[in-house]
Order: C-alpha cells, then sequence, then structure tokens
C-alpha cells in the first residue's frame, strides 16, 4: 500500500479538480464510507469549490434515500444483514438521481426519496440540474451494487479504527462493513480512496499493492 499524506485543503481541492474534468453533461460523484468517516462533512466540503467553478451542485444522501420502516426493519432493529441487503432504496436513488444525471437524462432529480422519522415520503420537489452540473451523493454501502457513478471517493477505516469510532449503539452494524469488506472490497473499485483513521490527517492511497 502506498500512503500519500495531504491536508484536509489539498484533499478537498484535488478531489474537485478530479471531478470538474470528468466529461459529460452531468457529473454523478459517490463519497462511500461508513457513517464513522464522516462521508457528508467530506461530500459537504466539495459543494462550494465546485460552485466557484461554475458548476452547480446538487447534495444526496443516503440516509435519504432508505426503504420503508416495514421492509428495512422487517428481521428487528438490529440485524445486520438487513442493513447490508435491505436497509437503502438504491432502485429509487437510480431511477431518480443517476438516470435522470445520464447523458440521455432530463437533468430533473429528486434531492431525497424517504423521512425515515416520519416513514413517508417527503414530497419535495424535483430539482434541475443545469448542464455541468454534480450531483454528490454520500453514505455507505454505494459501490459494488451496480450503480453509475462517473468517480467514486472511498472514506476508508481500517477495521480497528471503524470499530473504535462507530458510537457503541451502532455496533450492530459492523458485521455489515466487515462482510462489505469482505465482499466488494470498496476501495479496490473506487477512483480515489484516503485513509481517515486519523482525524484532521488524511491519507490519499495511491496504490493497494
Amino acid at each position: 500500500m502506498r500512503v500519500r499524506p495531504i491536508s484536509p485543503e489539498l484533499l478537498v481541492a484535488e478531489v474537485v479538480e478530479r471531478i470538474d474534468g470528468l466529461r459529460g453533461p452531468w457529473a454523478r460523484v459517490a463519497v462511500d464510507g461508513a457513517p464513522a468517516a464522516d462521508t457528508g462533512d467530506f461530500a459537504d466540503a466539495l459543494v462550494e469549490p465546485l460552485r466557484s467553478l461554475g458548476r452547480e451542485v446538487v447534495r444526496v444522501r443516503t440516509a435519504d434515500y432508505l426503504r420503508p420502516a416495514s421492509l428495512r426493519l422487517e428481521h428487528g432493529h438490529d440485524d445486520p444483514d438487513s442493513f447490508y441487503e435491505s436497509w437503502f432504496d438504491f432502485k429509487a436513488l437510480t431511477r431518480e438521481v443517476l438516470n435522470p444525471l445520464s447523458s440521455s437524462g432530463s437533468g430533473q432529480v429528486l434531492p431525497a426519496f424517504w423521512d425515515a422519522e416520519a416513514d413517508r415520503s417527503p414530497r419535495l420537489p424535483r430539482t434541475t440540474l443545469p448542464e455541468r452540473g454534480v450531483a454528490i451523493v454520500d453514505g455507505p454501502l454505494l459501490l459494488g451494487a451496480g450503480l453509475a457513478f462517473d468517480f467514486a471517493v472511498q472514506l476508508w477505516l481500517p477495521e480497528a479504527a471503524l470499530e473504535r469510532r462507530t458510537p457503541a449503539p451502532d455496533h450492530w452494524t459492523l458485521p455489515a462493513f466487515r462482510r462489505y469488506a469482505e465482499e466488494v472490497a470498496p476501495e479496490r473499485l473506487a477512483d480515489y480512496v484516503v485513509r481517515v483513521d486519523r482525524p484532521g490527517r488524511p491519507a490519499v492511497i495511491d496504490s493497494l499493492e
């Protein structure tokens, strides 16, 4: 493994440069990682730098693309296999975000599909993303599911760090992330991998060999 330390500011600038270099009418970007990796904070940090380059951004969170509780919690509130296999509505994410931003799409995306607290649709209007716009989707388990992203960042935590940084009430999800690491190896599918086990001191993984 070849690891390159980088400052948080330079990390954002480097990822923004990679996104800005993507071809196509829109860019569909994944920021993949466990909640302990703070994917939402990193995805949010990309927004203003991209807008300063004239690229409008829509933020999408997998937490807003959950399946209804009756399906998500069918086997209880702490079943790791359910979390891995059926918590997230990736079909809806494809239909409402990724396909509309394909080369033949309409550019109209739905930023949120499901309000988990109310267990119903939030009934939000669609957002029309102009050409050269970017959709940044963050959350866990995004890679290896056949989702049509144009660029994928993986915020990687070694297993010990993942366990240490995951709050105790959420430890039931850890077997799902071990399964993800073993079955998918997301760090090998991502276009850009960042080791984030040292807060404020990220490191880009340039090679896994």
